[in-house]
């Protein structure tokens, strides 16, 4: 490991993070209020970052490897997190739940131990949706994509924070693709927020939902969510922008620019569209029976929490911890689903689904036909074994998180359903569970114990697992 080049480029990102916090600085000053707080962190992240950097300078005959690349992203999400918090502890936030907040808010879960969200600053609120919407595309792609002296050094970065089985590499230079991809994502957040305000939000509303809607973040203005607004016309199009945000962002410029009809061809995003179609169906039936007298109605408030959901943006628009065990049945199961790959969602991910359902039925056909040769396909091309292997790896790691932060929180004191959903909520960066942790209720009542394990839990679960995971094997960490 080399420890010199991970901590000089650690110091350049916190140098990249800390002018970051003067743009809610000015929204401070915009609406009467301190800019002190902002003040501070700013200058106290850029201080360390340039003594960072300047104390562990890179020469040119540094080499990068794999680990390097593993560590910086790891790090350097944890390092945003923990700059990220110093305003909320301006605003009376303990130290750890100024964490867990910021956290949340770069991994892009959305899950909060505000109790009373109204009650904060208007300048820290916008800043905790702008931390989703920078960790929505990725905090090192944005940093690759700006930073022109990672050169081939930022392909380590890029795969260690790539969301997904396989990196999409649009261009041979690995800038030149984080710069598309992010020229994407601001593009399709511009009509979001041109949208919104033509539907009638305030100009401050959209561009803070906008920002998390984009990231499939979740973080709302008020305590009750979207469902604050009221307004149909609202909820549409932040379903729609949901929609899009939880498919792969590589297909939407390849959509643009090149193959008009790339997601349409693309097997990941037909599967997608099929399990949002399942469920949505699935769900209008069961609330029509259960909770509203419509069709219109129900289908409104399905297809919103579906998309939600599965997204892991986790807005909501009714307290669907009061909905029927068997509607909650189906929220359950698409927890563990997640977005596309190369999407800003969170969870297992869509193709690793399907790849391991096509898997299992290959395994099936060859239990009666072994000696018949059925490769596992998509998208017409063969898949590797050894990214089937990295598949079912990743999704055993996955679930064995899943159960031993859900066995902690349960040993903590937390009824089974609240600990349950409170794992697989932050693990998937999808952010309200039920019961204590339910969407018009919050994080605030788990244990201290509990909010560090579920600070790692959206550490981990946004870097795919791997990038941190790998840190606790000893040969990671040799020269």
């Amino acid at each position: 490991m080399n420890y010199r080049v991970v901590f000089n480029v650690l110091g350049s990102l916190l140098c990249f993070l800390g002018p970051l916090m003067l743009i809610p600085l000015v929204v401070a000053m915009y609406y009467g209020e301190s800019p002190y707080p902002f003040a501070v962190s700013f200058a106290v992240t850029t201080i360390v970052g340039s003594l960072l950097s300047f104390r562990f300078v890179s020469t040119g005959e540094d080499e990068w490897e794999r680990r390097e690349g593993f560590a910086i992203v790891a790090f350097g999400w944890f390092a945003a997190a923990l700059f990220g918090s110093i305003p909320y502890m301006f605003d009376g936030v303990t130290p750890l739940n100024a964490l867990f907040e910021s956290m949340s808010g770069f991994t892009t879960t959305g899950a909060t131990i505000f109790v009373d969200i109204e009650s904060h600053s208007r300048s820290l609120l916008f800043w905790r949706s702008m931390t989703q919407w920078i960790g929505g595309m990725g905090i090192i792609m944005l940093f690759i994509a700006i930073l022109p002296k990672l050169g081939v050094a930022g392909r380590q970065m890029f795969r260690a924070e790539a969301p997904g089985p396989k990196e999409d590499q649009l261009k041979p230079r690995i800038r030149e693709t984080a710069k598309i991809l992010w020229a994407v994502y601001v593009s399709i957040s511009v009509l979001e927020l041109i949208l919104l305000l033509a539907a009638g939000m305030s100009f401050y509303d959209a561009s803070t939902h906008t920002f998390t809607t984009m990231a499939c973040g979740g973080f709302s203005t008020y305590a009750d969510s979207v469902a604050a607004f009221d307004s149909p016309l609202i909820e549409g199009i932040i379903t729609l922008f949901m929609f899009i945000a939880g498919a792969n962002f590589a297909l939407h410029y390849k959509t643009l620019y090149s193959d008009k009809k790339s997601l349409l061809k693309d097997n990941e995003f037909k599967f997608y569209f099929v399990i949002v179609a399942i469920a949505t169906i699935l769900l209008t039936g069961i609330l029509l029976r259960d909770t509203y007298d419509t069709i219109p109605t129900a289908f409104r408030y399905a297809v919103f929490q579906i998309l939600s959901i599965l997204t892991t943006t986790g807005y909501a628009t009714a307290d669907f911890n009061l909905w029927s065990d068997s509607g909650k049945v189906i929220l359950l199961a698409i927890m563990f689903i997640g977005g596309c790959a190369g999407s800003t969602a969170g969870g297992i991910k869509v193709v690793r689904v399907l790849l391991l359902l096509k898997y299992a039925r290959r395994e099936l056909f060859k239990a009666i036909h072994p000696k018949a040769i059925m490769p596992v396909k998509f998208n017409g091309k063969s898949v590797p074994g050894d990214i089937m292997n990295a598949i079912i790896s990743f999704v055993v790691i996955y679930l064995l998180i899943f159960l031993l932060s859900s066995a902690i929180l349960a040993i903590l004191g937390m009824d089974l359903t609240s600990s349950i959903t409170a794992s697989i909520a932050t693990l998937g960066n999808i952010g309200p569970g039920f019961n204590l942790v339910g969407p018009m209720a919050n994080f605030s009542t788990v244990p201290a114990i509990g909010k560090l394990v579920l600070i790692a839990n959206m550490w981990v679960g946004r870097l795919e697992v791997f990038t941190v995971i790998v840190m606790l094997t000893p040969e990671f960490w040799k020269r």
